[in-house]
């Protein structure tokens, strides 16, 4: 293992360690492959309606930009995970909770707005990583289901260390697979228009 990740990995270590809501990434150096694993993308699937019309009102959200090199996982250094923390907890803080009353058919997926939902915090912060210089293809939008059988909307980012997520309910970072949610689909890397179903996944 190279001096790099070590000490890349002891700083998520670190973070793990703090009981605030300012605490990041959750893992420890021997554990972590164990922790973290990749989503396993299964059969194309129709994307959200909602996202349609967020497609048709923030058209350049959905350009499919060239991938340079076969869309290979981004290197999670820790200026980038800096970058994952401060973003998550930024738009976290920065949108009122404001639940939609209308359910899926009254859905308005917006950028930065005052108030919103977990749509409106997924697709912001998707916005604010790639306008940091973030691929597209290592940014995702997810569909999940919560606990209390909720739809629910969260961001995926691929990276070397596996794939981890941006949630509104918590400003920790953390694997897919410690996430407590049915996985229900996921933008494909090539082209965000795409969506596809999730394989299974041992927690």
């Amino acid at each position: 293992m190279r001096k790099a990740t070590i000490t890349l990995l002891a700083a998520v270590l670190a973070m793990g360690m703090q009981h605030s809501a300012t605490a990041g990434f959750v893992g420890t150096p021997m554990s972590l492959r164990g922790a973290i694993q990749n989503i396993k993308f299964d059969a194309p699937t129709l994307p959200p309606m909602a996202f349609t019309a967020f497609c048709l009102k923030y058209q350049s959200e959905c350009k499919s930009r060239r991938i340079v090199f076969r869309g290979g996982r981004l290197k999670l250094t820790q200026e980038r995970l800096a970058d994952l923390r401060a973003v998550n907890r930024q738009v976290n803080s920065s949108i009122r909770p404001q639940p939609n009353p209308d359910g899926i058919a009254g859905e308005k997926w917006l950028l930065h707005p005052v108030a919103g939902d977990c749509n409106d915090y997924a697709v912001t912060k998707r916005h604010d990583l790639i306008k940091k210089g973030w691929p597209t293809r290592s940014v995702l939008l997810s569909e999940v289901v919560t606990g209390w059988g909720e739809h629910h909307l969260v961001v995926v980012v691929r990276t070397s260390e596996g794939d981890l997520v941006l949630d509104n309910l918590t400003d920790n970072i953390l694997p897919w697979s410690k996430r407590p949610y049915r996985w229900v689909r996921i933008q494909t890397p090539k082209n965000p228009n795409f969506w596809a179903s999730l394989g299974d996944r041992n927690v």
